[in-house]
This record gives C-alpha cells, structure tokens and sequence, in this order.
C-alpha cells in the first residue's frame, strides 16, 4: 500500500491538486464551480465521497453539491442543515489547523441533528489511525472578510487512514482556494445577474423613450418640452409637428422662443402661475401672420429624484372654436336674436352697473353741488344756454373717473365739457361734489363710485346726467297684422341699424321686446337728450323698403334719467311713463308723421 511518506506520492498528489485547482477557475457558473470542487476532491485529494455545504443568505447550511456516490448524491443534495448544528460540529472534536476531525467515538452524538448524513456501518478500526465509517472531516471555507462561506465534508480515504499532515496541508489549502473560486463565482454571478438587469432595464428605458418620442411626435395636439428655471425659464426646447402646424412657425424658429414671448400680453400673468405651480390655464398664443389662437395649456413639471425639477412638458390644444362657440352662445345670451342688439336681460345689467343704493335723503342737487365746488369761482356763469360749457357734476364722468370719455359728432349734440382743475371735495367721490357731511366730511358709506346725478327737472339746469330714452314705435302693429311677420321683422332690424347710426359709440341701444326700443346716453342735458331725442325719430320717420314695398313707422320717445338711488327698472319705468306721455300729448296721423 502506497504511504504519504513516500516522495512520489506526494508529487503525484500535487500535480492532481495542481490541476483540479486550476480547474476551478474555468467554471462558468456558480453551479459549476461547486461541483467542479467536490469533484477535485475525489480525482486529485483521493477521498471516494466529498460535498459542499453552502451557506445560504438566511445563515443555514444547504447541500450544494456531492460526487463519489449517486446513491447519497440523490438522498442528501439540496436538503438544509441549521446554523447552529453547523456550528455545533465546528466546535466538537479534533482542531487539525483549519480543518475539524470528529471521530466516530464523539459523533454519535450527532446522529439525531438536523445537518444532512449519509454513512455506511462499519467495523471498529484495527490500528489507530484507520478510518471508520463515521469519522467526520470537515474544511470551514471563509471569505476574506472572514465570514463563513461554507463547509466541504469528506468522507472514506482510498488508503483507508486518517489523513495525515501533508494530506490535512492540502485539503486545507484546497479548502481555501475553493473559497476563492466560490466568491470569485458569486460574484460572477451577481455581475451577470446586474448586467442582465441593468440590459433589461435599458432596454425598457429605450422602449419608453421611443414610445414618448411617438406620442410627443405624433400627437394630434401641441406638445412641447420647456427648460424650467434659470435664466432660460420657458424657453422651448422641443415642440411637435402639430404645435409648429398651430402656431404657423417651424421647429426650429420655435426654439428661440418661450412661452412668454408667445402668449397675449393680459395672459401673461395666468402663464406665469402655471409655469411655476403647474396645472392647467386658457389663454392666447400668438401665430406667425400676427393673429393669436385660444389653447389649454397643461403643464407636467419633470423631476429629478436627486437633481429637482428638470423641465416642464406642456400639452397645448387648441380651443378656438370652443372658445369661439361659448362667445358665440354668451353673446346670444344678452343680445337679441333678431336686431343683434343688447337685449332687455343686458340692459338691466349695463344700466345697473352705473347705480348705487344711495338713498335719495343723502344726494345734492346739481347747483348745489356746483356752488359748493366753485364758491368764489364764479365757475357756471356765463355760459351757452344748452349747457355746452357747463360743469356737470357726477352725471358726465365715467365710473372709473374718466371724464367726457364719448365725445359728441359735430352733427350731433354738444360736447360735455369740464372745468380743468376742477377741486375735489373731500367726502365725495365725485370732483367738485360735497359729501353728504359737507365739505371736510369723509368718505361716506356709499362713496364708493361715482354717482349718477340726474337733473331737478326738464329744464337744463347745466347738469350733465344719463339719460334713458325709451322708444315705442307708432303704426308698427298694422305693419305686421297687414304684411306679415316677415315684413315686420325687417322694419325692426331697420329701426335698429338707424337708432344705432345716430347714437354715439359709446352709447347703448337696446330691443325690450316687441318694438320698444331704450338708448342709454351718458353726460348729456335736458336740452342735449330732448334734441337726441328729435334726432331719433327724424331717422325712424323716413320709409323703410320691403320686398319692394315702401312702409313707415312713427315713434314716441320718452326721456327717462338714472340716478343713484334708483334700481334699473325704476329708471325704465319712470322713463316708459314719459314715453306714454308724449304718445298721448299728439294726435295719432301727427304720430305716424312723427
């Protein structure tokens, strides 16, 4: 029998250690690599059963891999052992350097544990150092860190001895070039495992790019990529066809802008708060030829986990023609369907716009008013009798404190004039006109406006006021039971282009229903709005053509005037009593004649 302390033996078992370890590197896999160990262990360490218990990352032991017996291979790989059996064995017994020997005089013991076994009976040794059946060897592999990676188990030398010192040097050293290989292994392992990940994420992340550039490309609406924060807050980076089709301008004359330069200049201010907040705004954005177009702006803010915000990516669609529908749907609202004029609905509005609830007790007349601002003055003397030069206090300034702001056509009534420098009365909020407590008095409580003042009577008095012409039209009934309705509707639409033409831009003329028509007319006299009046009804009196038929129509004007104090269908009704005055006051062939 061939003994370790013959020299040949020795290189012999070398060479085979030699090779088998060199073999350990040229694994593939973790797998591999632990079965290429157990195998080196049988062909070059000469032990006929050898396996590799690998720690597992809950800290037991399993049976990775087994050679020398396919019996025990099948009946013991893959099962688990505790850490703490393990580590149990790794304290009992004999300490050969790293390895742990436990003879079969102390193993009984561990015959119940739950560490995975396999051994064959067998008869007590006849010299001391003869192996039997359940002597334990074990070679603890550690990582460079110093944690246990695992245990390789040998089991029945071919000699049939307990190994002794060069035999314990080389399981020990081919132990810890096992290890080497494990980790080397595992971290291929995990490299491989990273790399796939890493390919596979990649991969997704050049599928949703490509998916995004899609959608962003062709998307029906705008979309568009703007850089946010920084001295360059806005500005387009990337826009899509359909955004550069919108706004008339190629991609790339689009990337010197932003969006502020693009949007209308009263939009600027909801751009602003939906750049910086997010979420949606309508507003207007300016095309090429000059013009601008409705869109939804919804804006996404893109983060950086780790960076902040990145840049903002905004969905821009178009909604001109909804826009266009609702102002379309708006304007039928308060507007006649027929003559296009404001309708009864709209006029309430307007004129209730100019009135307050200042009780009748609190307001000065005019004169008053006036004496009062120009005391010592001598400021309303002196001037034409149709009140062309006269200050007029309250009735002729715009709410807002703009003053004469629709000037009169030179074949139309006088302009309303004021007096520059006119002082302001503290307690009034209009120029020239005391408060309820007087000069020197404080605001009062419904000084928040400039009041409409009407005149003492109808006589002018200089006092500049609003006036409320209600018009009835005489003779318009037979019109419409004789010709039809067809024939009446088109005189209508004729009063009202001819009521239209001989007012001011600034004035209001608007269709109650029927043929009542009401004009409101702002800074005007008793003399002004008598003689708008005359006008009016000139230019209703001449015929109107119909499907070449002539007809004519009269009209009865009443001259109704808005103050504060009153509510709008006060003024309407005050000034519809009027209107049924004068109608009555003349015969009906001089109404029809006008």
């Amino acid at each position: 029998m061939e003994t370790e302390s013959e020299p040949y033996v020795r290189l012999a078992t070398l060479r085979q250690l030699h090779q088998v370890v060199a073999e350990l590197n040229t694994a593939r896999s973790l797998a591999d690599t632990l079965q290429t160990v157990v195998d080196g262990i049988v062909v070059g360490l000469g032990y006929e059963l050898a396996c590799v218990n690998l720690v597992r990352p809950d800290g037991d032991l399993v049976v990775a891999a087994f050679a020398g017996d396919p019996a025990a291979e099948a009946l013991i790989t893959g099962r688990v052992g505790s850490r703490a059996s393990w580590e149990r064995r790794l304290t009992m017994g004999e300490s050969w350097d790293g390895l742990r020997f436990i003879p079969h005089t102390e193993g009984w013991i561990l015959l119940e544990d739950d560490v995975p076994q396999w051994h064959t009976d067998g008869p007590d040794p006849r010299f001391a150092d003869e192996w039997h059946p359940e002597d334990r060897l074990y070679a603890p592999m550690y990582a460079s860190g110093g944690e246990l990676l695992g245990v390789i188990s040998v089991d029945r030398p071919r000699n049939g001895r307990r190994p002794g010192a060069w035999g314990r040097e080389a399981l020990q050293m081919y132990a810890f070039q096992a290890a080497i290989a494990i980790s080397n292994a595992r971290l291929r392992a995990n490299m491989q495992r990273a790399l796939v990940r890493l390919e596979r994420e990649q991969q997704a992340l050049r599928a949703s790019e490509e998916s995004f550039r899609q959608a962003f490309e062709y998307a029906p609406s705008g979309m568009a990529i703007a850089e946010m924060g920084g001295d360059q807050h806005g500005r387009l980076l990337r826009t899509n066809d359909a955004l550069c089709r919108l706004l008339g301008r190629p991609a790339s004359v689009l990337r010197r802008y932003s969006f502020s330069d693009l949007v209308h200049p009263e939009d600027i201010g909801t751009l602003l708060r939906t750049s910086a907040e997010g979420g949606r705004a309508e507003l207007r954005l300016g095309r090429r030829d000059g013009t601008y177009v409705w869109v939804s702006l919804r804006n996404s803010v893109v983060a950086d986990a780790a960076d902040g915000p990145r840049f903002l990516l905004t969905h821009v669609e178009d909604i001109e023609e909804r826009k266009r529908h609702e102002l379309q749907l708006a304007h039928r609202a308060s507007h006649d369907s027929l003559t296009g004029l404001p309708n009864s609905a709209e006029l309430r509005s307007r004129l209730g716009a100019r009135l307050c609830r200042r009780p009748q007790s609190v307001r000065a007349t005019a004169v008053e008013a006036l004496d009062a601002a120009y005391e010592g003055h001598g400021a309303h003397g002196g001037h034409g009798a149709h009140g062309g030069h006269a200050a007029h206090a309250g009735g002729g300034i715009e709410a807002g404190g703009a003053v004469g702001e629709h000037g009169f056509r030179s074949d139309a009534y006088p302009e309303p004039f004021e007096y520059p420098g006119a002082p302001a009365v503290p307690g009034s909020g209009t120029p020239g006109v005391p408060g309820p407590g007087g000069p020197g008095a404080g605001p009062g409580p419904y000084d928040h406006h400039v009041h409409t003042v009407a005149p003492a009577s109808d006589v002018d008095d200089g006092t500049k006021g609003l006036a409320v012409l209600f018009c009835d039209l005489d003779g318009f009934k037979s019109i419409n039971d004789r010709f039809g309705h067809h024939t009446g509707d088109a005189v209508l639409i004729e009063v009202a282009r001819r009521l239209t033409t001989g007012v001011r831009d600034g004035d209001t003329v608007a269709r109650l229903g029927g043929d009542e028509f009401v004009v409101l007319a702002d800074g005007l006299g008793a003399a002004d709005a008598a003689d708008l009046a005359v006008r009016l009804r000139n230019a209703i009196i001449p015929p109107i053509r119909v499907d070449g038929r002539a007809v004519r129509v009269g009209a009865s004007f009443g001259i109704g005037w808005a103050s504060c104090g009153m509510s709008a269908d006060e003024v309407l009704r005050s000034a519809d009593q009027r209107m049924y005055i004068e109608k009555r006051s003349r015969s009906k062939a001089h109404r029809r004649a006008g």
